[in-house]
C-alpha cells in the first residue's frame, strides 16, 4: 500500500471573520452620509429606522446599507437588540447615525475580530459639542463597548442610557470614534427635552420619587461635577456650556419626575 504520509496536506486558508454593522436611525440625515461611508470595511451594514421623513432611507439605500422599519420605538436598548438581531456576521459594531469610524479605528477593528484576544471590545469616542471637541467635562476618554462577538452581548432594556451587558475583560482599541453629538444649540436643546423626559419616565417606572427641592440641588451638582471636578474649565467657552446643559438635563430630568409621581397621585385619588 502507497504511503502518502510524506506528501503533507497543504492547510486550506481559514475564512476572515465576518462583522457587521448595526444602526438605529429617524431622521439622521445631517451625518448619516459621512457615517455610512466610513463603514466600507464592513462586510454588511444594516439601518433600523424608526419613522424618518427626511432623507435617511434615500441615504442609506444609496450607500448600500440594507434598510428594515419598525413601526414602534420600544426604546433604545431594545431596538439596538433588533439590528443586531438582523445581523448574520461573526462579529457586530454597533454605532449610531452621528458618529464616525476613524481610519485608525477602522483598522484597530479589523485587526481585533482576527485576532480571538477578546470577546467584547471597547472603543474610544470623541464627541463635539456645536463645532468644539470636547477633551474634558467628563465627555473624554470615553471608553464604550461597542464590538463584540455575535451572541457575547446584548444591550439592555432601558429607554435611553442603555448599557452593553457582556461578561469577561473586554480589551481596547486603537483609534477614535467621532461623534457629532449636538451641531446646534437647537439640537441642544431638543435633546435636553428628549433626555430628561426619557429619565424621568425610566426613574418613575423603578418607583423612584423626587421634589423641586432635589431637582435644583442635584442640578447643582450636576454643574459643579462636569465644570469642576471633571476640569471642564479647561474646555473653554465650551466647556460652561455642557456644564450648564449638563445641569438643566438633571434638573428637568427631577423636576418631570416630581410631576409624574404626582399627576399619579392625583389619578390615584381620583380613582378611589
Amino acid at each position: 500500500m502507497a504511503d502518502y504520509s510524506r506528501f503533507p496536506v497543504p492547510p486550506f486558508p481559514m475564512q476572515a471573520p465576518t462583522l457587521g454593522v448595526a444602526l438605529i436611525t429617524k431622521n439622521a440625515e445631517t451625518r448619516l452620509a459621512q457615517c455610512l461611508s466610513a463603514l466600507a470595511f464592513a462586510d454588511a451594514v444594516v439601518v433600523l429606522d424608526s419613522g424618518s421623513s427626511d432623507a435617511t432611507l434615500d441615504i442609506a439605500r444609496a450607500h448600500g446599507a440594507r434598510i428594515e422599519q419598525t413601526p414602534d420605538w420600544p426604546g433604545f436598548g431594545l431596538q439596538k437588540n433588533r439590528a443586531i438581531d438582523l445581523l448574520a456576521t461573526d462579529w457586530v459594531l454597533v454605532i449610531d447615525a452621528d458618529e464616525v469610524v476613524s481610519p485608525e479605528l477602522a483598522a484597530s477593528i479589523l485587526q481585533a475580530i482576527r485576532s480571538n484576544a477578546h470577546e467584547v471590545w471597547m472603543l474610544n469616542r470623541l464627541s463635539s459639542f456645536c463645532g468644539h471637541w470636547m477633551r474634558h467635562s467628563g465627555w473624554f476618554p470615553d471608553w464604550i463597548p461597542r464590538l463584540f462577538r455575535k451572541g457575547a452581548a446584548r444591550y439592555s432594556d432601558e429607554l435611553v442610557h442603555e448599557r452593553l451587558v457582556f461578561t469577561g475583560q473586554p480589551g481596547r482599541l486603537d483609534g477614535l470614534l467621532q461623534h457629532y453629538s449636538y451641531e446646534n444649540y437647537e439640537d441642544v436643546q431638543r435633546k435636553l427635552d428628549a433626555y430628561s423626559s426619557a429619565g424621568a419616565a425610566q426613574r418613575h417606572a423603578k418607583g423612584e420619587t423626587a421634589s423641586v427641592s432635589k431637582a435644583l440641588t442635584r442640578g447643582l451638582w450636576a454643574f459643579v461635577r462636569t465644570y469642576v471636578f471633571k476640569l471642564g474649565f479647561l474646555d473653554g467657552a465650551a466647556g460652561l456650556q455642557v456644564a450648564i446643559f449638563n445641569a438643566e438635563t438633571v434638573y428637568y430630568r427631577f423636576l418631570k419626575l416630581a410631576l409624574l409621581a404626582r399627576n399619579e397621585a392625583q389619578r390615584r385619588r381620583t380613582d378611589a
